[in-house]
C-alpha cells in the first residue's frame, strides 16, 4: 500500500494547529468562565482535554518538520542501481528543495522561482507515470535541446558529449563524462541496450530530459519521455549515510557531496 507521507504530514499539521487555535480562542476561556476563576498555568495543564494537550505538544514539531521537508531539505533513500557508480543502492541522500524554487507541499506548484535545473544536475522528481513515486536521475537535456543516443554515445544539439575510459569492471565499462560544467562517472554495459534506449528526442519548453548514470540499466527519459517542471522535487547534493538492508549496519563510508 502506497502511503502519501507529505499529504499525511499536511493533514496532521493542519488538524493539530486547528485544535490548538480553537482551544486558545474559544475553549480555554469557556473552561475558565465555567470554573469562575482564572486558572493558573499548572491548573490549566491538569484540566486540559487530552486531545488539546496532544495537539498543543505536537503542532510546533509537525509545523517545523513540514517547513523543513517542504521548502528546505528532504532525505531520500536510493532504491535501485540506475545511478551507479554515482549513487549506490542504500545511499541516503539530502535533496535541496529550494534550489529550483519554492513549491507548495503535496501540490508541487511553484510559488517562488529561484533557479532552473542545470545540465549535469542530479535531480529528484515525481515519476510522470506514477506521481506518488520519486525518481532520481541526471539532467541531460534542457528545454529546447535536441538529444540523440546512439551506440552508447550521447549527443546534445548535434555535439558529442565527451567521455574518457577509466576502468573495465566486467560486465561494465567505467567512464568519466563531461556534461556541461559537470564531470561525473558513468557505467556502460557491454552488449546490452534495452529496447527504446537509442533514438532522437526534442525536449519541449518546460520539460527536462533525464538519464541514469548506469546508462544501460536505467528506466529514464529514453523510455517514458521528458519530465515536466511541475514534477521537479529538488537537487540532490550530498550522501549522509549508507544502509542497504536491515541485515547490515549503517555505514558512513560514502558520506560526501554528489558530482
Amino acid at each position: 500500500m502506497d502511503i502519501d507521507f507529505p499529504l499525511i504530514l499536511v493533514i496532521l499539521t493542519f488538524a493539530t494547529g486547528l485544535v490548538w487555535l480553537a482551544d486558545k480562542l474559544f475553549l480555554r476561556p469557556r473552561r475558565a468562565a465555567n470554573a469562575s476563576v482564572v486558572a493558573s498555568e499548572k491548573d490549566s495543564a491538569v484540566t486540559e482535554p487530552y486531545l488539546v494537550e496532544l495537539s498543543r505538544s505536537f503542532f510546533p514539531v509537525l509545523a517545523i518538520v513540514l517547513v523543513l521537508r517542504s521548502f528546505l531539505v528532504e532525505p531520500f533513500q536510493i532504491p535501485s542501481g540506475s545511478m551507479l557508480p554515482t549513487l549506490e543502492v542504500g545511499d541516503f541522500i539530502l535533496v535541496n528543495k529550494f534550489a529550483y524554487g519554492l513549491r507548495l507541499p503535496v501540490l508541487g506548484s511553484k510559488v517562488v522561482s529561484i533557479d532552473d535545473p542545470g545540465r549535469g544536475d542530479v535531480m529528484v522528481f515525481r515519476y510522470p507515470e506514477d506521481r506518488k513515486t520519486n525518481y532520481i536521475k541526471r539532467v541531460v537535456g534542457l528545454p529546447g535541446d535536441q538529444i540523440r543516443y546512439r551506440d552508447k554515445t550521447l549527443f546534445i544539439n548535434g555535439e558529442k558529449v565527451e567521455s574518457r575510459f577509466v576502468a573495465r569492471l566486467p560486465p561494465n565499462e567505467y567512464r568519466r563524462e563531461q556534461l556541461g560544467g559537470v564531470e561525473h562517472d558513468i557505467f556502460l554495459t557491454k552488449g546490452r541496450l534495452g529496447t527504446g534506449g537509442e533514438g532522437e528526442w526534442q525536449v519541449p519548453e518546460g520539460y527536462y530530459f533525464v538519464m541514469g548514470d548506469n546508462r544501460d540499466n536505467s528506466n529514464d527519459s529514453r523510455y517514458w519521455g521528458t519530465v515536466p517542471d511541475d514534477l521537479v522535487v529538488g537537487k540532490a547534493f550530498a550522501i549522509w549515510m549508507h544502509w542497504e538492508s536491515l541485515a547490515s549496519l549503517p555505514s558512513f563510508r560514502r558520506v560526501g557531496g554528489i558530482e
